[in-house]
């Protein structure tokens, strides 16, 4: 354990737990504000265990960062960021559906982290994190399924026999003549449309708590996009006769009280960007059918340019927080020039 200590964390582990620290203070926030509105006793312990999860990882971070006396990240606070005692935003089936899908991206998150991990303290702490996600991803999936608010990604016959392409019309868009969808191809399309959903009604909802004009033409964009993204989308299951999946709009309600500070508003608006260009990129890679190839082209272009807007905003305001950067010889060079 000892021998341990004298490790330095590496670059890769240093930033997985930056990022991990912001991410969960913000969760800590917007749970706890779930958490005093709730009325589903069902869901209230979903609730519960997240917020729990959040709390135990930015304490344990703290702890990590406290040790390698590295600077710990301000984050997101509850008396900075969120009013516990606003009118209801969201409703409790929101809710428990964007804890899924959080716990969801935790998955591939912590997963990604776990295998950056070197030191043995951080790899166990990572497969911890993985084992925790798990359980609040089927916690969460239960109670969905038992609710009946859990979409499956629609069934398609099973492949009678092996068989291998043959033409080149697999992979090209020739007009008129597309090919069928491939399961992974209605999956990638299936998501995309759940993830947009989800996306339109918390940007709606935050869109309704904004004051400023800048965060509220910005989110009314992002809406757009969203919903222009759901549509060309559906519009690829329409082709081959597949149903779209339903929206969550309705499950905000007409609150316009303030509830989130425009910092974190604006902070869940980007993860939520970045978590977009990743799906669309894998979309790109899994879908061999050019159109659809060019269609998430566009979509990663247009969320591109939006996340621009997005990053420029928030420098105005001060409010992204600057993450653990290497050293600037160049800058340390010339301020060394320029005390002589």
């Amino acid at each position: 354990m000892a021998e341990q200590k004298k490790v330095r964390l590496t670059s890769g582990e240093l930033s997985q737990l930056w990022i991990q620290f912001m991410n969960d203070s913000a969760s800590i926030c917007l749970l706890s504000y779930f958490l005093n509105k709730v009325e589903d006793a069902e869901i209230k312990p979903i609730i519960e265990y997240s917020l729990k999860l959040s709390n135990d990882h930015v304490n344990k971070i703290t702890s990590i960062f406290t040790e390698e006396n590295s600077a710990i990240p301000h984050g997101f606070k509850i008396d900075e960021d969120v009013e516990l005692n606003a009118p209801r935003l969201f409703s409790d089936s929101y809710v428990l559906y964007f804890i899924h899908k959080m716990a969801k991206i935790g998955l591939t998150a912590y997963s990604m982290s776990l295998s950056v991990a070197v030191r043995s303290d951080i790899t166990s702490y990572y497969k911890e994190c993985m084992t925790e996600s798990m359980d609040l991803y089927e916690k969460s999936k239960d109670v969905l399924l038992e609710k009946g608010l859990y979409t499956r990604s629609p069934y398609i016959s099973y492949p009678k026999n092996v068989g291998y392409v043959k033409k080149q019309g697999f992979m090209l868009d020739f007009i008129g003549d597309k090919r069928p969808l491939t399961a992974l191809e209605i999956t990638n399309l299936y998501s995309n449309i759940q993830r947009n959903a989800l996306g339109i009604a918390t940007l709606i909802g935050f869109c309704q708590v904004a004051t400023s004009k800048d965060v509220t033409n910005f989110i009314t964009k992002g809406i757009e996009i969203a919903k222009k993204h759901i549509e060309e989308c559906a519009l690829k299951l329409k082709e081959s006769n597949i149903p779209a999946p339903l929206t969550w709009d309705s499950e905000v309600t007409d609150s316009t009280e303030y509830t989130l500070s425009e910092k974190i508003i604006m902070f869940y608006t980007a993860a939520l960007i970045a978590m977009s260009i990743g799906y669309y990129g894998f979309s790109v890679t899994s879908s061999p059918r050019v159109d659809l190839e060019r269609m998430y082209n566009s979509f990663i272009s247009d969320i591109q340019r939006f996340a621009e807007d997005g990053a420029n905003i928030m420098i105005k305001n001060s409010w992204l927080e600057e993450p653990p950067s290497s050293v600037d010889r160049d800058e340390l060079a010339r301020k060394n020039y320029n005390e002589k």
